[in-house]
């Protein structure tokens, strides 16, 4: 997860748990740090695979379409791995552009809280049944 706000954070994460997702969850408030690990990372999905991406698109250090994009590169160990955009960015071209490198899933993260809670608890039983790439070749 690439979260920046620690409250956004922690709201994804019990609710993912609250629709029954036990797999670990790494937590980044930074991009820089979060693709260091995703590429770089013995752990990390380049090297040790399979992942799932949440990615918000307004991070303090660099924009998620830049994380996004060197996701999905044609040459990229990660550009299989599946990458689900949880944002406040509603605006159509963000979302086209999203599509457009690659992202499998784009969601508008809603403003009230409840609402927010249980679009999150939604996406976790999503989570809970979609099949996840294995990594590229070279990958351990």
């Amino acid at each position: 997860m690439i979260e920046d706000d620690e409250g956004h954070a922690r709201l994804i994460e019990k609710n993912i748990r609250r629709a029954g997702v036990n797999n670990a969850i790494k937590h980044f408030v930074e991009g820089t740090a979060a693709v260091d690990y995703l590429f770089n990372a013995a752990d990390g999905p380049a090297k040790n695979g399979p992942a799932l991406v949440l990615l918000d698109l307004n991070l303090p250090d660099m924009s998620g379409i830049d994380i996004l994009q060197r996701m999905k590169e044609s040459d990229s160990p990660l550009r299989r791995t599946p990458v689900v955009v949880l944002t406040t960015t509603d605006d159509k071209v963000e979302i086209e552009r999203c599509y457009d490198l690659g992202a499998n899933v784009y969601i508008t993260k809603p403003v009230n809280y409840e609402t927010f809670a249980q679009a999150i608890r939604q996406l976790g039983l999503f989570l809970s049944v979609i099949q996840v790439p294995e990594p590229e070749d070279g990958a351990n």
